[in-house]
């Protein structure tokens, strides 16, 4: 009797040592695979270009450590808020020159360029700063065409008086802040004055391309209002 107890006792210390090894070794492999992934944050689907980033969009994945380069964004909290620069894939890895906390600006590799009066034939009256316009060249003596296949960001419209273009009891910046795209249309119908100048973010090649279409005096801009400024995000 004593010998099946002592067996028995042996059997279920032998049971017991097994687990408390197999559990330290579960929780020694846990260990090493945290150290070699890495989360990472990716849109949950496509995104398109100006679009606030919220909560509602983006997700976390992981990824073996060695795939991690310095431009992913790993933490969530420095993605929300952040306005997508180019239309995002969904479940790639969200790259920080693809957003931008402050669209005016011009980004790397851009200046901000006013445009000479005598260079615009016309401007649509709803562009206000922070939308994306469409540029097009206009010339009797040729077909009108397309000057860049991209839109650009603006990056102020100014009237005579040098005040930024806007309705100051609904400013269309703060709208767009807040992600209301009814405030934004409303903003656009009481503004405080008519289009004097407008400046954009463009690259040197992209000023240079401008500059020399119009300067001979024939070919004008006409430039026009994107109204994905403010359905991007639909």
């Amino acid at each position: 009797m004593n010998r099946r107890r002592q067996a028995a006792i042996s059997l279920s210390a032998a049971v017991i040592s097994g687990m408390l090894v197999y559990g330290v070794y579960l929780l020694q492999l846990r260990q090493i695979q945290l150290q070699e992934t890495v989360e990472i944050v990716v849109p949950k689907q496509f995104i398109p270009i100006g679009t606030k980033l919220s909560a509602e969009h983006l997700r976390i994945i992981t990824l073996p450590l060695t795939a991690l380069s310095p431009e992913m964004i790993t933490d969530m909290k420095d993605a929300i808020g952040m306005e997508t620069s180019v239309p995002l894939g969904g479940n790639e890895p969200l790259l920080r020159w693809k957003v931008d906390k402050y669209p005016l600006l011009p980004r790397n590799g851009q200046s901000t360029f006013q445009i000479p009066r005598e260079y615009v034939k016309s401007v649509s009256n709803g562009i206000r700063a922070g939308d994306e316009v469409s540029l097009y060249l206009s010339n009797e003596a040729e077909p009108s065409r397309k000057l860049y296949p991209e839109s650009i960001r603006v990056a102020g419209v100014k009237t005579a008086a040098n005040l930024e273009i806007d309705n100051p009891k609904n400013p269309n910046l703060m709208s767009m802040a807040n992600d209301d795209k009814e405030g934004m249309y409303a903003s656009r119908r009481d503004a405080n004055g008519t289009i004097d100048s407008i400046n954009l973010n463009l690259t040197e090649d992209q000023w240079l391309a401008l500059d020399s279409a119009c300067k001979g005096g024939t070919t004008k801009l006409i430039i026009a209002f994107q109204a994905s400024s403010i359905k991007g995000s639909e």
